[in-house]
């Protein structure tokens, strides 16, 4: 693959909560995106809910494509053409990759979180994912405890052309370290925990301004 750099200042990619009301959600969700320039948006519900499911991602699809927002959703494939979905974010690494981009189609945006795995990251891409997340980049209770470390992030945006991610316990230091080797930050329970969502994500991201 070609050698590419990443983009001066890394987008933000923002990540729902896992559980929301969505009517209540909504007009949060509009605020934040008229604040601050979003690249893209996924839905991230736990829920295995259609019909809850299909509340939110209407009330977000209705946001994020009023304001020329892209917005994926997590897991659930078959949602996505019914919903009205510009793609899906798998959670299995490289695994359904090359499937789900058969039954959606080129235009579709298909992202893989491969975790802390190189070689996951590398099948992804050459499988036909548009972007694959590595994390967490940060201290997190979650998972077996392994991190996605800056050597990681460093070696695919000096060697892989298709875009990556940082996502997983940001902190302001971290944003500001790995600015110079992703190309979007991941950015949803760091700010959702807050009252205040639209000041933390600015207090989050300080270092790429």
């Amino acid at each position: 693959m070609d050698e590419q750099e990443p983009p001066e200042t890394p987008q933000l990619y923002l990540v729902t909560p896992t559980a929301f009301e969505a009517e209540v959600f909504a007009p949060v969700l509009a605020r934040l995106l008229d604040s601050v320039d979003v690249a893209c948006l996924r839905l991230a519900l736990a829920s295995e809910d259609e019909a809850a499911l299909s509340r939110a991602a209407d009330q977000c699809r209705e946001v994020a494509h009023a304001r020329d927002v892209p917005l994926v959703i997590d897991r659930h494939i078959q949602l996505v053409e019914r919903l009205g979905l510009d793609g899906v974010h798998l959670l299995d690494g490289a695994r359904s990759v090359r499937d789900t981009r058969k039954t959606l189609g080129a235009d579709a945006i298909i992202g893989a979180a491969c975790g802390t795995s190189r070689h996951d990251g590398m099948n992804a891409g050459e499988a036909g994912a548009d972007y694959v997340t590595f994390g967490p980049v940060g201290e997190s209770d979650l998972g077996d405890g392994s991190r996605a470390e800056h050597d990681l992030f460093a070696w695919w945006s000096q060697m892989i052309e298709v875009p990556v991610v940082a996502e997983g316990a940001l902190t302001e230091d971290l944003v500001g370290s790995l600015a110079s080797v992703t190309d979007f930050f991941a950015i949803g329970p760091e700010i959702w925990r807050h009252d205040d969502p639209i000041a933390a994500l600015q207090a989050l991201t300080a270092p790429l301004r």
